[in-house]
């Protein structure tokens, strides 16, 4: 029987008197990218920390490829890779000198650990910067670096907290292409307040929040959580934002132009259909009507509850 990569039972984990996470179940069973999104305090941080073996829950159990981790530590850490926010590095050795010395932590001896170390060196693009001090190096490259250790045992399931966090833009699209390219043999977990980070590299989500979690799903199934709320109309003979506004389900019109609209609604499909149809019969003769997705930073305040009431 194949177990799951990553298996969450019921895990809760109180501070003092207080819940940070409560009831938590997630089965993760292919490769590929995995959003994790979850506002600050959403007990995010402390569900990655109790899956990487950092902490021990007080409630429910934690399986990586079907080893429980509280019960067999070694044995389940060694199917986990995990970059936290600021990478763990020794900054006074050189590059190749860092990533032996994490083989090594991960068990793999003599020539076994020089071969792992070049090869992530190879994937990750640093050979050419193999004997430069990581202090020497620029963000993009210790966080190359970071990544590098975090994959060297070829561990089943990765997780990466805020990997792009202080990145320029070519660095961001650099370290996004080799999350992408790690992705196509295990399995990522992407922890990440940029939700267009998310949006761009994720094909699954989860979402925390008041230490629960809120949502488990595609990212095409996030995408679409919350109905259109906006489309844009144009017409030739347009008429006034007054009529439109008249038109059932419309919330309010705000004129863009002479002969376009930007209309608010209730995202009832009938409203369309309805100005369409007027159009037709009222001679209005559009010539555009474009259905307006939310943007992922409205899902998000919609699943989080903090969506502005109008």
């Amino acid at each position: 029987m194949q177990h799951p990569i990553l298996k969450i039972e019921n895990l809760s984990h109180a501070y003092s008197t207080a819940w940070a996470i409560r009831d938590i179940n997630i089965e993760i069973t292919k490769k590929g990218i995995y959003g994790l999104l979850g506002s600050n305090g959403a007990g995010k941080s402390t569900t990655m920390n109790i899956v990487c073996g950092a902490l021990n829950q007080t409630k429910g159990e934690v399986y990586i490829q079907g080893v429980n981790i509280r019960k067999n530590p070694m044995e389940a850490k060694s199917h986990i890779g995990f970059l936290p926010q600021y990478a763990p590095l020794y900054l006074d050795l050189t590059v190749s000198e860092y990533l032996l010395y994490t083989a090594r932590l991960r068990g793999i001896d003599g020539k076994a650990a020089h071969e792992s170390v070049d090869e992530v060196m190879e994937k990750c693009g640093v050979v050419h910067m193999k004997d430069r001090l990581l202090k020497n190096l620029s963000g993009g490259y210790r966080q190359r670096a970071g990544i590098a250790q975090s994959i060297i045992h070829k561990p089943a399931l990765v997780i990466l907290d805020e990997p792009t966090n202080g990145l320029d833009p070519v660095q961001i699209v650099e370290v996004r292409n080799l999350i992408k390219e790690i992705a196509d043999e295990r399995t990522v977990i992407l922890s990440s307040h940029i939700l267009s980070e998310i949006q761009l590299l994720c094909q699954e989500i989860l979402m925390i929040e008041q230490g629960k979690l809120v949502f488990s799903d595609t990212m095409d199934a996030f995408n679409n959580y919350v109905a259109p709320q906006s489309m844009l109309v144009e017409f030739e003979n347009a008429p006034s934002a007054d009529v439109l506004a008249a038109v059932k389900g419309v919330n309010r019109v705000e004129k863009l132009t002479p002969r376009s609209f930007r209309i608010f609604y209730d995202g009832s499909k009938l409203v369309s259909e309805t100005i369409i149809t007027e159009s037709v019969r009222k001679e209005w003769r559009m010539t555009q009507l474009a259905i307006e997705k939310n943007s992922i930073d409205e899902i998000f305040k919609q699943l989080t509850g903090h969506s502005e009431k109008n």
